[in-house]
């Protein structure tokens, strides 16, 4: 079953566990005058995860719908999120509207520039795009400026059903579950220390725990990681 928590202000983290695959689906509730979802989930999961919203507001009310990249598990349900939200609209990268989601979903979306900004109510959410990081040429998070919430999609995506939110190393488990998943250039280290600059206190995680403490530091090393993955490439 879906289980719910609030894992910063009115940011709701709805988690579904899968044996199977041993990993967390994290989806992510703003509740606010103009509800935002991040991660609609697989259209298979659309049931428990709408369920589970419905705890927290009307499904009916919500208002925008976004991710970070076109995969499944990010936005498979997409058209089910618009059918039951006739006032929803999809939120993306330009980039992932123009060769996805205008095809993709029944309502066109609205693609969104670097720094743009989404006004849910309390909150802001500057647009902060991250192509092929940690895949995906159209990838981009959600940066709340209030409470410094980095939605940050796969990024530190590790294995394990673990709390939702965490202090201890989310570093090396992310290395060990990465399994080849993230691309490798030049400038992966380079925009995973633009994020760190940022200073988030809180890394909402798509797989695994959710992340407070020293975050820059966290996006730091992971870059560090990256560059030392990259030059043994290359030897």
């Amino acid at each position: 079953m879906a289980r719910i928590d609030e894992i910063a202000p009115d940011l709701y983290r709805v988690s579904i566990y899968m044996p199977q695959f041993d990993l967390q689906f994290n989806h992510f509730l703003i509740k606010d005058d103009e509800p935002l979802l991040f991660h609609t989930g697989m259209r298979r999961m659309f049931p428990e995860v709408r369920d589970a919203v419905a705890q927290v507001i009307d499904p009916a009310a919500l208002r925008w719908i976004s991710w970070s990249h076109f995969e499944v598990d990010e936005c498979g349900a997409l058209n089910e999120w618009l059918t039951v939200a006739p006032r929803a609209q999809a939120i993306c990268s330009q980039v992932g509207a123009a060769v996805n989601i205008e095809d993709f979903a029944i309502r066109p979306p609205r693609g969104i520039a670097k720094g743009e900004v989404i006004e849910t109510g309390g909150h802001t959410y500057r647009y902060v795009p991250t192509p092929h990081l940690p895949h995906g040429w159209d990838a981009g998070v959600l940066f709340e400026e209030t409470s410094r919430t980095l939605l940050c999609g796969d990024l530190f995506a590790h294995a394990g059903n673990g709390p939702a939110l965490t202090n201890d190393d989310i570093v090396a488990p992310a290395i060990a579950t990465d399994s080849g998943a993230s691309s490798l250039s030049a400038k992966t280290p380079a925009t995973l220390r633009k994020l760190a600059a940022l200073e988030p206190a809180t890394l909402a995680l798509m797989h695994g725990s959710s992340f407070q403490g020293d975050c820059g530091a966290a996006l730091r090393e992971l870059a560090n990681h990256f560059d030392g993955a990259i030059r043994a490439a290359l030897a």
